[in-house]
């Protein structure tokens, strides 16, 4: 049924039991994951008249680009006995992980449940736009420790 699982990291430990339905999923069908974090487009290095951001001309969004991808690197070294696949892209984490599900072609996208109660349930959560906006099926995994 599935054949390329994508999921979301931050590197935190909800995103983590993210990671790990996803990959379970993954084991179950046989299928490849894809791994996806996503970083800002531009860094603020501070503020001109009332709040203005300037970008960052160090071009340390690369440098976090970099660490993001050897982070997600390690992590997929983690997940035994699976195809798995790192990408990094910047924007919004929504945006990331729907346009590499649309790239690879994905049959499920994983999201864990952060935001899907509360005020950012009314005002846009990262499941809730991917579950509006995804190409294919949206498994939202309960990542609360609850």
């Amino acid at each position: 049924m599935f054949d390329r699982v994508v999921v979301g990291t931050d590197g935190s430990e909800r995103a983590r039991r993210a990671v790990d339905v996803a990959a379970e999923v993954a084991r179950r069908f046989g299928a490849a994951l894809e791994l996806v974090t996503v970083v800002p487009e531009r860094d603020a290095i501070g503020v001109v008249g009332a709040s203005v951001a300037v970008a960052d001309p160090t071009g340390s969004t690369a440098l976090r680009k970099a660490a993001a991808l050897e982070a997600l690197e390690a992590l997929a070294k983690e997940l035994s006995g699976l195809e798995v696949r790192c990408h990094v892209e910047s924007g919004s984490a929504a945006e990331g992980i729907l346009k590499v599900a649309e790239t690879v072609g994905a049959d499920c996208i994983v999201v864990g449940n952060r935001g899907m109660t509360g005020a950012r349930r009314v005002l846009g959560s990262v499941p809730a736009t991917v579950a509006h906006h995804a190409p294919c099926h949206v498994l939202v995994a309960k990542t609360d420790s609850d």
